[in-house]
């Protein structure tokens, strides 16, 4: 099971050049992240990789690399190849990070979108893949507000097999 989790903005945007503009505004998301990606293997890209310390939950952290990538950090792997990577690991609970361009990427092979949609625009110049066309919205968790910032969770489920059922939108 391939899970990408992102906090996106009205314009799908996840971060600017000096990383993720909401970052610390919104806890609630902040924890709902940590709870969802406590379980499983993690793949971030290198920037995302660059913004964390040590690896998350105390276990391993995959890392995409280019091949001629210095060594990383003590409980990060290098992953030269993400795709791959997640077709070895399609029957494991995998949880895709960021950033964007590992998003861009990962997409394609994605079984289901954790969004944390948020309801302003923060003019973002990175951005989460247009995803409504090969996803449909499984389920939806009311909305909420922190620090005047709406937003809400999102699941998104691949589209495609004609018996899916699709849960209905509270």
């Amino acid at each position: 099971m391939i899970r990408l989790i992102a906090a996106i903005d009205t314009n799908r945007g996840v971060a600017d050049e000096h990383g993720i503009p909401w970052q610390g505004l919104v806890p609630t998301d902040t924890e709902y992240f940590r709870t969802k990606t406590a379980e499983g293997m993690i793949l971030m890209g290198y920037r995302t990789y660059e913004e964390f310390d040590s690896p998350m939950h105390g276990h391993s952290n995959f890392v995409a690399t280019r091949p001629e990538t210095s060594a990383l950090r003590k409980g990060f792997i290098p992953v030269t190849d993400p795709i791959a990577f997640l077709h070895q690991h399609s029957q494991e609970l995998v949880w895709v990070i960021g950033g964007a361009a590992l998003f861009a990427q990962s997409i394609l092979v994605a079984d289901e979108l954790y969004i944390t949609q948020l309801d302003a625009d923060f003019r973002c110049t990175k951005f989460f893949p247009q995803f409504d066309d090969a996803f449909f919205l499984a389920s939806e968790l009311g909305h909420q507000s922190e620090n005047d910032i709406s937003f809400r969770f999102e699941i998104w489920r691949r589209t495609g097999d004609p018996s899916e059922q699709r849960l209905a939108i509270h």
